[in-house]
């Protein structure tokens, strides 16, 4: 099933993001499994969470060269404007302010992986650089459905210097 679908790239500066959501740490193949399953989790229970700004809206992160333990894994979360009552076993993760070259993928999450070496050659090709060492986003649209890992809709996010 590969109907992977990629849209126009782009260069987009973001300011701090602010997330609430939980930390996926696991071997690198689970990750595929492990993250729908916490997406899932964090949709069950995001009344929980207060001061939303976009409650439709699952953004997920993670730094390719971690340089600690505590950048180790992934962060699947919603944006919030401020930290308050953070509901139990869940974590806060803020993201500075970053330049970021993205593209839309659309299609099966264990394609996203295409789209992210598309991306990649298309950083090379305008002359930028990419930023190992800071935080990726992934911006999941209202629509995805973590049940239904074979449609997703999602803004990737690769840092650059």
């Amino acid at each position: 099933m590969n109907q992977e679908v990629t849209s126009e790239k782009f260069i987009k500066d973001l300011g701090e993001v602010k997330l609430v959501g939980f930390r996926v740490v696991c071997a690198g193949e689970k990750y595929i499994e492990e993250i729908p399953r916490a997406a899932k989790v964090l949709k069950e229970r995001i009344e929980e969470i207060n001061n939303i700004l976009n409650p439709g809206q699952q953004i997920g992160a993670f730094v390719v060269e971690e340089s600690s333990p505590e950048e180790d894994g992934y962060w699947i979360g919603v944006q919030v404007s401020e930290y308050k009552d953070i509901p139990e076993n869940m974590t806060t993760l803020t993201i500075p302010p970053h330049r970021y070259a993205a593209i839309l993928h659309k299609g099966p999450n264990d394609q996203i992986r295409n789209s992210y070496e598309k991306l990649h050659q298309w950083i090379g090709e305008k002359g930028y650089t990419r930023s190992n060492k800071s935080w990726n986003l992934e911006l999941y649209q209202k629509e995805n459905q973590p049940e239904k890992p074979y449609d997703v809709r999602v803004v990737l996010y690769d840092s650059i210097l």
